[in-house]
């Protein structure tokens, strides 16, 4: 089982982080590569179960869906139903915690999934470079860090 973990430092309070991130459907308000997004039966984005059919801007279709969601804990949990990409048994989560210090966030993106041990290196590098990093960088933008 691969294993992809990364984090930042945002900026801005955990609140107003969660804001931005908690709408499931939201992906391409704050991040880069999402072209567009939509909910599958036109379900609420905070409903667990509901599903996003997304784009990316390089025209790959990703399907995934809602496993967990608190806004007391700041925390969405997801699972990838179908992608471009060779994996499975994807399960995601994304957490932030206030840093008090400061005011500001620390943001904490993780995955595990299976795949082959020939494409493992390529894909947690992708993940948590160009999904997970990108992500939290476009946010660091968004809040001014």
């Amino acid at each position: 089982m691969a294993r992809v973990f990364t984090s930042a430092v945002i900026n801005a309070p955990a609140k107003d982080v969660w804001d931005r991130i908690r709408d499931f459907n939201g992906l391409p308000k704050w991040h880069p590569a999402i072209r567009d997004s939509r909910i599958e039966d036109a379900l609420p984005s905070d409903k667990v179960g509901c599903i996003r059919n997304f784009n990316l801007q390089n025209g790959d279709n990703i399907r995934e869906q809602l496993l967990g969601m608190s806004d007391y804990d700041m925390f969405v949990s997801y699972s990838i139903l179908e992608s471009p990409m060779a994996l499975t048994d994807y399960i995601a989560t994304i957490r932030l915690t206030p840093i008090t210090d400061g005011d500001k966030c620390f943001a904490e993106w993780s995955a595990e999934f299976d795949c082959g041990l020939d494409v493992e290196t390529d894909l947690v590098g992708h993940i948590g470079g160009a999904v997970f990093q990108g992500g939290f960088n476009s946010l660091k933008r968004h809040f001014g860090g």
